[in-house]
């Protein structure tokens, strides 16, 4: 009788029963549904852990742990036409972007090796792959992929920019760059070869047909000033692809410079064996 009054206590319906039989139905419906519920996210943890099991084969059948060292040993042409630089350049660029990219180990994973960074980095700017495309032949995922590259790409630029992008600023230095055209080209009186590329993007948010050039695509103007050897003076990216040259060359901050006389661009000249002499004049 009292077992049967027990039991009867316990399964009352009012949820506040003292002797705690609502507790103990609550007990055995959460112990239910966590039975049910972990089957199910331990087969999506285990599918997540065996999709990304490849990645870390890395060291085994990445393009940088093996191709690259491939091509280092016995196609040197592949090598710079693989990566755009030489061997001996991607080492010395390793050695000065290390102190800026390279992590330290955790308990967790090991982290990236910078060449492999450099190495992703140089290869998406060189044939424009996409991350996914990357993601397959260097065996890094995309996720890290999107992250290190404009880092590597900022570390390159603050490196290297006061060393290979310098623009002359006195009058001596632009009739130096003069001589060269002089010299390699018989082009006289040049203080660098201009000219602009349309580098391909995806319609900005409300642009309207602002960036539509006349190529039928959307893009942004990448304008460059190169002396008689192909080295770039001076860079402006971000003009809009509607412009023409004339305008993106007016909106740029070198004809400024030269308009303000800042840079101290030569006033006028005189072509060499010119019987009258006449002066010419600057065109900027």
């Amino acid at each position: 009788m009292e077992e049967e009054n027990y039991r009867t206590r316990g399964s009352s319906t009012d949820g506040r029963n003292p002797d705690g039989g609502c507790c103990i139905a609550a007990a055995k419906k959460t112990s239910t549904a966590t039975s049910r519920a972990t089957p199910a996210t331990s087969k999506k943890t285990q599918n997540n852990m065996v999709a990304g099991e490849w990645l870390t084969r890395r060291s085994m059948h990445g393009d940088f742990h093996h191709l690259l060292q491939e091509l280092n040993r016995e196609d040197t042409k592949g090598y710079k036409n693989f990566l755009r630089i030489k061997p001996e350049l991607f080492r010395e660029m390793v050695d000065r972007l290390t102190p800026i990219l390279a992590k330290k180990a955790t308990r967790m994973r090991e982290p990236l090796s910078v060449g492999l960074k450099l190495a992703v980095t140089l290869q998406f700017l060189a044939s424009g792959d996409s991350y996914t495309s990357l993601q397959y032949s260097f065996r890094v995922s995309k996720t890290a992929i999107c992250r290190f590259v404009p880092k590597v790409c900022q570390a390159i630029i603050d490196i290297y920019k006061p060393e290979v992008l310098k623009c002359p600023r006195t009058p001596e230095e632009w009739n130096q760059v003069a001589e060269g055209f002089s010299k390699r080209w018989n082009y006289h009186k040049c203080g660098g070869g201009l000219d602009g590329k349309h580098v391909r993007v995806k319609k900005p948010w409300h642009a309207g047909s602002l960036f539509f050039n006349y190529k039928k695509f959307h893009s942004i103007v990448l304008m460059a000033v190169a002396d008689a050897n192909y080295k770039f003076l001076y860079v402006d990216v971000g003009a809009e692809g509607s412009a023409g040259d004339g305008g993106t060359w007016f909106k740029c901050t070198l004809h400024d410079a030269i308009a303000q006389k800042r840079v101290g661009f030569p006033e006028h000249s005189f072509l060499p064996s010119d019987d009258n002499a006449n002066p010419i004049p600057r065109c900027c």
